[in-house]
């Protein structure tokens, strides 16, 4: 006699003499010799269903249905019980959403009283939006507080700058009035290394002009551009060797999409100064998305999946630079300059 004849027959045993807690053993035994036994995990939720105990019964279909996915293909014979097990957990969320925000609202909380970290974490909870963590493609610096963007008002420097926005977008509209545009493609491929899957590939359509790129003032820019190299001085920018400051004027043209991604770090912040902003522009990090207001800093931390999308008729043209995280002291940042310079000096030997 097979173990699979064995657990069948004193299910059915126990089942014609109504004895739920033998059948409760009998799968918990199949469940243990064999985790992967779909049908005995459809089963015991199936019993845990009748029992009414709806959470367990949930917990089991829950494991049926990722032991299904896992194994790639399934019997035929246990199509419905799966069907089933979705069509349970889609009507139990739903019962257990409309149960904790009922006696939310008799508590006196909902969407308009809870703090913001308490609304998020009920959305999470619900299963209206999905955890967003920093995933950096490139360093991980830990303890930081997993924020997708900081408040501009934190940060002393930023009236001043914002200040200079009609300095910095009568020069932007000078270059680009200039018959020597300078920009180009953002995204671009080194000639010693694999293309960017990147769909804006050596595409004007996401542009460019340098004003610091790899440690140093682009050519000519500070003849160019002087009140914006004087305002972002104000900003407390990573000096790299190399590889930092960096600034530039991005450029979306119309129907351009930024498609989801993460930046290389979560030491830095990202920061927008808007300067042309036609309607129907907006940036996403993490669950939470923003319009660019012209003259108004945005500043995020790329390390967050984050897109940005240009559905106006016109171009959107914002200053873009990096600013060193306020949680990072001076001590760590020195040290992490020199980590970030001994990686850019590798070379195989």
């Amino acid at each position: 006699m097979t173990q699979q004849t064995t657990w069948l027959e004193q299910l059915r045993d126990a089942q014609r003499r109504g004895d739920t807690a033998a059948e409760g053993a009998a799968l918990t035994t199949a469940i243990r010799i064999d985790r992967g036994n779909i049908a005995a995990i459809l089963a015991m939720a199936e019993l845990q269903r009748r029992l009414q105990d709806h959470r367990a019964a949930a917990t089991f279909y829950r494991l049926a249905l990722g032991t299904a996915a896992n194994a790639g293909s399934v019997p035929m014979s246990l199509r419905a019980g799966l069907d089933r097990a979705e069509q349970f957990l889609t009507t139990s969320e739903r019962a257990f959403t409309d149960h904790l925000f009922g006696q939310l609202r008799d508590a006196g909380i909902d969407a308009r009283t809870a703090t913001p970290r308490v609304a998020e974490a009920l959305r999470i909870l619900a299963g209206d939006q999905q955890i967003y963590l920093q995933q950096p493609s490139m360093f991980y610096f830990p303890g930081l507080a997993q924020r997708p963007f900081f408040d501009r008002a934190d940060f002393e420097w930023v009236p001043t700058l914002e200040a200079a926005t009609d300095t910095i977008r009568n020069e932007l509209r000078a270059l680009i009035d200039n018959a020597s545009d300078r920009f180009g493609p953002y995204v671009t491929a080194s000639p010693d290394r694999p293309p960017p899957n990147n769909p804006l590939l050596d595409k004007p359509d996401w542009g460019a002009a340098w004003l610091w790129k790899d440690g140093a003032v682009a050519d000519g820019m500070e003849l160019l551009c002087p009140g914006t190299l004087a305002a972002l001085a104000l900003a407390p920018q990573p000096i790299i060797p190399g590889r930092a400051p960096l600034a530039l004027f991005s450029r979306l043209t119309p129907g351009t999409h930024i498609q989801p991604h993460y930046g290389m770090l979560n030491t830095r912040l990202i920061c927008h100064l808007p300067l042309i902003v036609p309607d129907d522009c907006a940036l996403r990090v993490g669950p939470e998305t923003r319009n660019w207001r012209e003259g108004e800093l945005l500043i995020f931390d790329d390390s967050f999946e984050h897109e940005a999308w240009n559905r106006g008729n016109a171009d959107r043209t914002i200053l873009l630079f990096e600013i060193w995280r306020p949680d990072i002291d001076s001590s760590e940042r020195e040290q992490l300059t020199r980590i970030f310079s001994a990686i850019d000096n590798y070379s195989e030997q």
